[in-house]
């Protein structure tokens, strides 16, 4: 009785090809086009995809996901100040939404019904007689406040620090943390803003936010042992111009810069066994003490 002869083996997903190369991981045999290569040897695509299923993602020092480099958040958050903006100019109706304010010589755009509507302000009895303010109970100006700016010029400058400062803090913390971060910030300097300006001024702008990512920024540059010689500088400088130009709020750029710092240090030490515990609570602790100082301020207004 004669024996078959062999059998070649053929490729599990192209059975008309045939092939001696198999698998290292399933020992399937593969063609060329089914072929990946690995470490050793080379491997089918259904065992390099669940190879890939079960390797956790890539995470920053600070615990936020690998895809802050592409510096989504920052994108999306200049897209939405420019949005505002724009909303800002279609309301107006007094003509200086563009140019023509007070602060920078006369560069920065005057008010619009967007920024009175949004800007942080404690109390105050508006030309058609309505009565409106943070402690008349329009909380939201707490936030839409870092949203909107008075003028082009004002728009700009903050935006360019936003693209600067952004994408190196959203590669560092991740999209999420550096989201929290911008937000927070933000809602830190209009509460100081709230707490310490006039109760019927008016105050608007990113800088809130802008001036917390310059502290985060040095705190995150140290924390990985780099050099922050170039970022001090800038951030003196725009000190300097908080105190020195007329019409910018030093309590609002002060409050986002001390939040900003308070933050990415709870960030930055967090214990890696708990991190993300430990940075969600203190994040968490941060906004209750910004939110019960903006009461007391209510009650203050109220009361008086």
């Amino acid at each position: 009785m004669s024996e078959s002869p062999p059998t070649t083996p053929v490729c599990y997903r192209h059975p008309d090809r045939e092939t001696y190369v198999r698998c290292t991981r399933c020992d399937r045999p593969i063609c060329p086009d089914c072929m990946r290569e690995a470490s050793v040897g080379f491997q089918c695509p259904e065992c390099v995809a669940e190879g890939r299923r079960s390797v956790r993602p890539a995470r920053t020092a600070f615990g936020g996901g690998a895809a802050g480099r592409h510096g989504y958040v920052t994108k999306a958050l200049i897209a939405l100040n420019v949005l505002m903006m724009l909303l800002s100019i279609a309301s107006d109706r007094g003509g200086d939404a563009l140019v023509g304010g007070s602060g920078f010589g006369g560069l920065m755009g005057g008010s619009t019904p967007l920024t009175d509507w949004g800007s942080v302000l404690g109390g105050a009895i508006f030309p058609d007689g309505t009565i409106g303010g943070i402690a008349e109970g329009e909380w939201y100006r707490l936030v839409t406040a870092m949203f909107l700016h008075y003028g082009v010029v004002h728009l700009l400058l903050n935006m360019w620090a936003l693209w600067v400062l952004g994408r190196s803090l959203e590669a560092s913390l991740g999209p999420l943390r550096f989201l929290a971060l911008y937000l927070v910030a933000g809602l830190g300097g209009n509460v100081a803003a709230y707490l310490f300006s006039a109760e019927n001024q008016l105050t608007a702008g990113a800088s809130t936010s802008i001036f917390g990512l310059f502290a985060a920024l040095v705190v995150i540059e140290r924390k990985m042992g780099r050099d922050i010689s170039q970022v001090l500088p800038v951030l003196v400088i725009n000190l300097v111009f908080t105190f020195t130009v007329p019409g910018i709020s030093i309590p609002g750029h002060l409050g986002g810069l001390v939040i900003g710092a308070l933050l990415a240090l709870v960030f930055a030490y967090a214990p890696r066994s708990r991190r993300t515990l430990v940075q969600f609570a203190g994040g968490a602790l941060i906004v209750v003490a910004l939110i019960g100082l903006a009461m007391v301020r209510t009650a203050a207004i109220v009361g008086g």
